[in-house]
């Protein structure tokens, strides 16, 4: 368990699930790459009695597919000892040589099974799901020494299937657990134990690349730049991450292409779209739309944020995922030939936008780290940002963060990314004074309005800097 970096809250419920002392049935989901095998198999280790990982659908073709996975699920029962004499016909079969497989191990220690990449093995009329209703309600649900742990980056397919069954494995879930990407904090971790020496500065600004995602930061070169790093595995020739847009949906979504499409459209602006906006500037809408849209959110590539209003069809749907949000718009519009683009490309005006956004989205993903830095961390609260068009009377205005609290106060943010402290100039004072007033205005809100400023390095005093109540720097957001 040494080499886990941060998760301390999943390796407990991890632990507990072992020591529970009855059968156990959990469900671990996430987006790809997110470190949800590399998790499970280091807190288990040697103390798995049968491991299994479903083979990518993205290489396997037509009616070859149930049959190539059926021979893989065969090595590996014949790894963990299972006699094999042929190949499974189908997946009763197969999960019936699991069963005498587990039973011939005794009684008297844990069993612990994991099924990797689930959704890659059940395709459609290859009756694992049935096979898999069988092992469980048949035998595995009456072993008290059973922990049955599947494992999936295509998220949708988990809900519909796993969380939300409506037939033999409905309610049959004793655990789920949702992996989230790596904080700020955790991330600096993870630098830290492979030797990448960085300051939060930079840390931030690779998570505004690359997100939490360990897969990713794990694959910097220590003792280089960050961007060495980011031309290396972006720009440079033979560049790592090249095609993995691309790969990371269609292993996720049968009709990939549909979802790209969304997720490109809604990277279009920062604001993100209504579903209204989205239906009627792309192909998608009605029921296929809601399932894209479902499906982009539970896998965490998108979020909903609410109309301050309270209206759900004013809900903005926004791309999220800052890796998809990196190579959409430098990867994909830029296509650029300059293997060091990055690091030549530093102070002009097209990064310095995409900063500001990026850091947003950063802190959008830190919400409980801003919390705490407000000393908040016990009060009920709704984060949403706040765009209004205007009217005859009011300019159009946006904000960034709104946190509108259960003590009746509310956090209107700015959120900045910045070289050094961010000084207000008498220009924008004027410009904060002018949007304050159109939210009050307009939202007409019965409660405090305290200004609060989020940034990398704090704020520089001068005249107007009293404007802010709050200032939240990136120690804040490393808690």
């Amino acid at each position: 368990m040494g080499k886990i970096i941060g998760r301390e809250n999943e390796r407990c419920i991890l632990e507990e699930l072992y020591k529970s002392g009855q059968a156990e049935f959990a469900a671990v989901y996430g987006r790809r790459r997110v470190g949800k095998t590399f998790l499970i198999r280091e807190h288990f280790k040697d103390r798995f009695a049968f491991c299994h990982t479903g083979l990518s659908p993205f290489e396997l073709k037509g009616s070859q597919m149930m049959r190539s996975q059926l021979q893989n699920f065969s090595y590996s029962l014949a790894r963990f000892g299972a006699e094999i004499d042929n190949v499974p016909k189908d997946w009763m079969e197969a999960f019936n040589i699991l069963i005498r497989l587990l039973e011939s191990k005794g009684k008297d220690r844990r069993l612990v099974v994991f099924i990797d990449e689930i959704p890659w093995i059940a395709t459609p009329r290859s009756g694992f799901i049935t096979a898999l209703e069988h092992f469980w309600n048949g035998w595995g649900a009456g072993q008290n020494n059973l922990l049955l742990i599947v494992c999936g980056s295509a998220t949708s397919w988990i809900n519909d299937n796993l969380i939300n069954n409506t037939g033999g494995l409905y309610g049959r879930l004793t655990r789920q657990m949702h992996l989230s990407p790596m904080t700020l904090y955790e991330t600096e971790q993870l630098f830290g134990s492979n030797g990448i020496v960085m300051d939060r500065y930079d840390i931030v600004q690779s998570y505004m690349v690359f997100g939490g995602i360990p897969y990713y930061l794990n694959a910097f070169t220590k003792g280089k730049s960050l961007s060495w790093n980011i031309d290396r595995l972006m720009f440079g020739k033979d560049a790592g991450f090249t095609d993995e847009f691309d790969r990371m949906f269609r292993s996720l979504f049968v009709n990939a292409d549909e979802y790209q499409k969304i997720v490109r459209f809604l990277a279009k602006s920062r604001n993100g779209y209504t579903r209204e906006e989205i239906a009627s500037s792309t192909t998608s809408s009605g029921g296929g739309l809601t399932k894209i849209l479902k499906g982009l959110q539970e896998s965490g590539f998108i979020s909903v944020c609410k109309d301050t209003g309270g209206k759900a069809k004013n809900s903005r749907y926004r791309l999220s995922d800052p890796f998809c949000l990196f190579w959409l718009q430098f990867k994909d519009n830029i296509r650029t030939t300059d293997e060091s683009f990055w690091e030549n490309s530093q102070f002009l005006p097209g990064i310095n936008s995409w900063r500001g956004f990026a850091f947003e989205n950063v802190c959008f993903m830190h919400i409980p780290q801003i919390k705490a830095a407000l000393g908040i961390s016990g009060v009920h609260t709704e984060v949403s940002s706040w765009t209004y068009k205007g009217d005859s009377i009011h300019d159009g205005a946006q904000i960034d963060m709104l946190i509108e609290r259960a003590d009746r106060i509310i956090n209107l943010c700015e959120i900045k990314f910045s070289i050094s402290e961010y000084a207000i100039t008498k220009d924008y004072d004027r410009r904060l004074r002018t949007r304050l007033q159109t939210f009050l205005d307009v939202m007409r809100p019965k409660s405090s309005i305290h200004h609060t400023l989020v940034t990398t390095y704090g704020l520089k005093e001068n005249e107007y800097s009293g404007r802010f109540q709050n200032v939240i720097t990136l120690d804040g957001l490393f808690r």
